[in-house]
């Protein structure tokens, strides 16, 4: 079996790579169809048992239709086997796939004949672990199967594959590659540090470091936008009563979904929807209106409203236009908002604009006009909320870091990187300036699994959904 160069094993990993496993790869419950997984040595032999054909010399990726049996020669159920050779499948051994009938006594069944034969049931993430211990995949690569399942938008999705296609992974690799060809040299004039020689051109290699370090913090910084695409954007929607804050959920969502009322304070709890704009997932917030003197249970509405506005990523300050002074409260709060929270998005909505005769004043803070109960400037209101996401990164053609690991080793590597920065830019001698890099290298290699250890792929690998 292959194993990746670099990587450090734990002894149970390795001490139980030659099992053969299985596990339902499909969800619990009743349906049309099941798929129940099987990979290791001599999978398709132990298959063949309870199966009405020989799979061991069948070619690979070619399906059979037959019958699963047990031992007593009775029908458990028709099902259909995609057999695949060693080194062509997922995992990278020799496994096959059984689509069965999704009854929960048939799945079960067929499962405990598998056990019989030989077989034993899989841990968490174990198939995609095999795969990248196999040389199927790297880590992050694995990470974004995990990544891609759990997908719930376009723009989820579209990060989730391009990392499993490997894109972030190779500019990763070609970063570090840089990197090693450098380091190699500063490594080799510590060897002939007696001889006074340079091998490495100090210029150049600070202007390497300057290169690498500015695309790695790039990355680092597309953490906040990918995670919150990963997980959705909660975008709180705030104001005093009777802004119009719940029509504007229910005029955004196209349905009525809050309930709208003239009396004040109608909206005595957090109402959350999810919205779907240009493929990005968006948490609407619908608060209680904040204002003093609110009586008790309105109060609990209006704390927990507060509680809202601190975990959004966005913030929607409305102010009513028809009534007087509810613009300069509004610019108070969301100026409040900003100072407070600097990396919190805050957007201004100058609402009623069908019923106000006064000329809205503009203000450096950003700002949308609508009536929500028109439907007036619903279309710009959903572009700002995606320009505020996306901010100046390109969801089409830029890598974007989603996932919480691989964000804390690039923050590392650009540690190190300012480090050797500073080391160059001040004649710091050579030892420290490859301790440094080296770091670097380290902290990268990291995310793609070049250098990994047993805690770091128990704890990511454990995620993983059985038959994964």
């Amino acid at each position: 079996m292959q194993i990746h160069p670099f990587l450090v094993l734990p002894l149970l990993f390795m001490t139980h790579t030659h099992d053969t496993i299985c596990a339902l790869a499909t969800p619990n419950g009743i349906g049309a169809l099941a798929i129940i997984r099987i990979s290791g040595e001599n999978s398709l032999a132990l298959l063949s048992k309870n199966f009405s054909k020989n799979l061991t010399t069948k070619s690979s990726h070619t399906a059979h239709f037959g019958h699963i049996k047990n031992d007593k020669g009775e029908w458990i159920d028709e099902v259909l086997v995609t057999v695949f050779e060693h080194g062509r499948s997922f995992t990278g051994e020799e496994s096959a796939e059984i689509a069965c009938h999704a009854s929960p006594y048939i799945q079960q069944q067929i499962i405990q004949l598998l056990l019989q034969s030989g077989c034993r049931l899989a841990e968490p993430g174990e198939f995609t672990m095999r795969a990248f211990l196999n040389g199927r995949m790297d880590l992050s690569q694995a990470e974004a199967v995990a990544d891609l399942i759990s997908s719930q938008s376009k723009s989820a999705h579209n990060i989730a594959l391009k990392q499993l296609r490997g894109g972030f992974s190779t500019e990763l690799k070609e970063l570090r590659e840089k990197l090693i060809h450098f380091a190699s040299l500063v490594e080799l004039e510590l060897d002939f540090a007696e001889e006074d020689v340079q091998f490495a051109d100090r210029g150049e290699l600070l202007k390497l470091v300057v290169e690498v370090l500015r695309y790695i913090q790039r990355l680092a910084k597309s953490f906040e936008l990918g995670n919150a695409i990963k997980n959705g954007v909660p975008v709180a929607i705030v104001g005093a009563p009777n802004t119009g804050k719940s029509t504007l959920l229910n005029q955004l969502l196209g349905e009525e979904r809050a309930i709208v009322s003239n009396i004040a304070g109608t909206t005595r709890d957090v109402i959350e929807e999810v919205l779907n704009i240009d493929g990005i997932q968006f948490r609407l917030i619908d608060t209680a209106g904040i204002r003093e003197g609110a009586e008790e249970i309105e109060a609990m509405g209006i704390q927990r409203s507060k509680e809202k506005i601190v975990l959004a990523h966005i913030v929607l300050c409305l102010a009513d236009l028809s009534q007087e002074g509810s613009m300069q409260e509004v610019l108070a709060w969301t100026r409040e908002l900003t100072e407070m929270y600097p990396d919190k998005k805050v957007l201004l909505v100058a609402n009623k604009v069908d019923i106000s005769q006064k000329t809205p004043e503009i203000c450096e803070i950003p700002m949308v006009f609508t009536s929500a109960k028109e439907g007036i400037g619903m279309e710009e209101l959903k572009q700002q909320l995606v320009e505020l996401v996306q901010g100046d990164f390109n969801l089409s053609n830029e890598t974007i870091v989603s996932n919480v690991r691989h964000y804390d080793a690039l923050t590392k590597t650009a540690a190190a990187l300012e480090k050797a920065k500073y080391d160059l830019e001040n004649a710091i001698t050579a030892d420290w300036v490859a301790m440094d890099i080296r770091q670097a290298m380290y902290d990268l290699g990291t995310i793609t699994g070049d250098i990994s250890t047993d805690d770091l792929l128990g704890n990511i690998f454990s995620k993983f959904c059985i038959g994964k």
